[in-house]
């Protein structure tokens, strides 16, 4: 089912205007040079699958505006990376065939949204004016009645035949009406607290405590999040094959895959990697693995997962870094972190000002950071009747 937005809140009432926000969106997209070049490709082909779907599902906004980013991120943003020229020749042609595929289906969309939205204003005019005719008869109504009773007080006199007009059709009013889009309405921000000091965070610092009443702020249109299950096995399965590693104090991390349905998000994956790492750091490699593996099964990337086997659950400064790779292409990408020796479980995301500041920063490795720029992720449903799947890479 899809949500309703209120466009007058937005500030939009003309067709025109609504499309324009849909455009704003679509742009909102943009390249972390610090991050691997291929892993924009690998994210265009999500992209792709996941606009496609939306339009199966009927779903012509979210179509558009990822359609939209796929056109932005590749005709304009991806030429800013330093290593553009590196990017194997069949990654781009496979790309350019895609575009050209997507170029005339976005254009179609939007006459079609165009349309549409012309329809349900020219219905609002309508139903407006129909509005304003009964207040103005209503009025009349009512001056009569009021000359009636005063000729029974004071006699037989002159009735006014003054009528107070109603004005013309008040915009305001459309506080009242919701317009069918997929689109929830703006969260709050997130707020900081107090916890204890841990890595990454400015010296004397402490992390920040989670108030589950508040959400993330970024989503197709810059609203609420689409729902992400997870199967309520998830962390323990996962933990089961990092049980080795974790005796060693040493980190383990997996790739989250699953699909789209219906504007939710459903992990069914957990990928492993080959990697390497060391108490406070895990390193992915021949990624290219995962690719294969996700194109074979029609998987999109939703996040990541992984251990500290000797701290808490939180977000280091490397772990920000991580997340806002995944984050910049999917804002509900989660990350999860198991912290067996705490027993803690923490399932993350990145603020909008987490993003902002972690997308401009350039240092590598642990370094300070405040500490608002993560906070408990609110659009996950554990599900208990789902199981995940693991596939282990890392002794292939």
């Amino acid at each position: 089912m899809a949500d309703l937005i209120n466009f007058n809140q937005m500030g939009i009432v003309e067709p025109e205007k609504r499309l324009k926000q849909l455009n704003e969106s679509g742009s909102n997209i943009n390249v972390d040079k610090n991050q691997n070049i291929l892993r924009y490709y690998r994210s265009g082909n999500e992209i792709y699958r996941m606009a496609k779907i939306y339009m199966q599902e009927g779903n012509h906004e979210n179509a558009y505006i990822l359609f939209l980013r796929f056109l932005t991120l590749f005709v304009e943003k991806i030429r800013e990376h330093p290593n553009y020229k590196e990017v194997p020749a069949d990654f781009k042609k496979s790309n350019k065939e895609k575009m050209t595929e997507i170029m005339t289906l976005t254009e179609k969309l939007k006459a079609k949204l165009l349309d549409r939205y012309k329809k349900e204003y020219e219905q609002f005019l309508i139903d407006q004016e129909n509005e304003r005719k009964k207040a103005i008869e209503e009025a009349k109504r009512k001056e009569i009645e009021n000359a009636k009773n005063k000729s029974k007080i004071s006699g037989p006199s002159a009735a006014s035949t003054n009528v107070i007009m109603p004005s013309a059709p008040n915009f305001a009013d459309l506080d009242q009406i919701v317009y069918p889009n997929d689109f929830p309405t703006d969260p709050k921000k997130p707020t900081q607290a107090a916890a204890r000091d841990y890595k990454g965070l400015l010296p004397g610092t402490k992390p920040p405590s989670y108030d589950r009443l508040l959400k993330p702020s970024i989503s197709l249109m810059e609203g609420g999040l689409r729902t992400l299950k997870i199967p309520d096995d998830t962390m323990k399965k996962f933990l089961d094959v990092a049980a080795s590693n974790t005796m060693k104090n040493i980190e383990t991390c997996g790739i989250l895959c699953g699909k789209l349905q219906n504007h939710q998000l459903s992990i069914t994956h957990v990928i492993l990697p080959k990697q390497t790492g060391t108490s406070d750091s895990c390193n992915t490699m021949n990624e290219e693995e995962i690719f294969d593996i996700q194109d074979q099964m029609n998987l999109i990337t939703l996040g990541w997962i992984h251990t500290h086997p000797t701290q808490s659950a939180f977000l280091s400064s490397v772990d920000l870094h991580t997340q806002c790779g995944y984050q910049i292409m999917l804002p509900e990408a989660i990350a999860i972190v198991c912290s067996p020796k705490y027993e803690e479980l923490g399932f993350f995301t990145l603020t909008t000002e987490g993003i902002d500041f972690i997308s401009k920063c350039t240092q590598t490795g642990f370094h300070p950071h405040p500490n608002d720029q993560f906070m408990e992720a609110m659009h996950y449903k554990l599900e208990k009747d789902k199981h995940i799947i693991i596939t282990d890479l890392r002794g292939r």
